[in-house]
């Protein structure tokens, strides 16, 4: 069935089906939010960010990720807030605010434990942690560039990476990956391309398009 031994030799030491396809699904997960970038200009917080969300969301499932997702991030602006007079150094404030966040999502669980529902109180740690630790990103941003843009590269993160969630999730697409593992080689070579493209973005044509109307177009004489 399998036509790339590496995968069968995994299969056949006990590895999960699951794992695999995670495992081969990261590049077409991160050539996604390489094109994003790249062509669509869609910057969100970097590569590595909504990839790795991305993942999480498929430990804790999409509805459960994004609410955790937005308790994180409520907390972390409730936080932030609190925090702004008392004159504490950035690594300080940093760990106050991720401690109590930590907290946060404790009591949610607890809460969504006390309604019955039992996916959310059965959420492991690692993509607990991988949602909580984006909160120092968020606020960096924020720091930096301001509330605004912050506020739309957590948009554009959460967006990517919940279309991302939905490619990975696609059964039909799965399976390909898994029954043709070569296609990561070709993931590859389609990166290869993006890398070297020079034309503008989707949301460039956008924002010049008044600039691109009245180009003229030079005639031949």
């Amino acid at each position: 069935m399998f036509d790339f031994d590496l995968v069968q030799l995994a299969l056949n030491q006990g590895v999960p089906q699951e794992t695999i396809i995670y495992i081969l699904m990261y590049p077409v997960i991160l050539t996604i939010i390489a094109a994003a970038r790249q062509v669509v200009g869609i910057k969100a917080f970097g590569i590595y960010t909504p990839s790795i969300i991305a993942v999480a969301f498929l430990a804790t499932t999409l509805k459960y990720g994004l609410a955790i997702f937005a308790v994180v991030l409520a907390v972390a602006l409730g936080m932030r807030f609190l925090l702004k007079n008392f004159q504490l150094l950035y690594t300080s404030r940093t760990a106050i605010m991720l401690s109590m966040v930590a907290i946060s999502v404790l009591a949610f669980l607890a809460i969504g434990g006390s309604f019955r529902r039992t996916g959310l109180a059965s959420v492991s740690i690692f993509p607990l942690l991988i949602i909580i630790t984006i909160v120092e990103k968020f606020v960096l941003v924020q720091i930096e560039k301001g509330f605004r843009t912050a506020f739309f590269l957590a948009l554009e993160t959460i967006l990517l990476s919940v279309f991302c969630y939905f490619i990975v999730r696609w059964p039909d697409f799965q399976m390909l990956v898994l029954n043709y593992p070569f296609i990561v080689v070709l993931i590859v070579l389609l990166n290869i391309v993006l890398g070297r493209w020079t034309g503008l973005r989707f949301n460039e044509y956008y924002r010049f398009r008044d600039v691109i109307k009245n180009v003229e177009i030079p005639r031949k004489k």
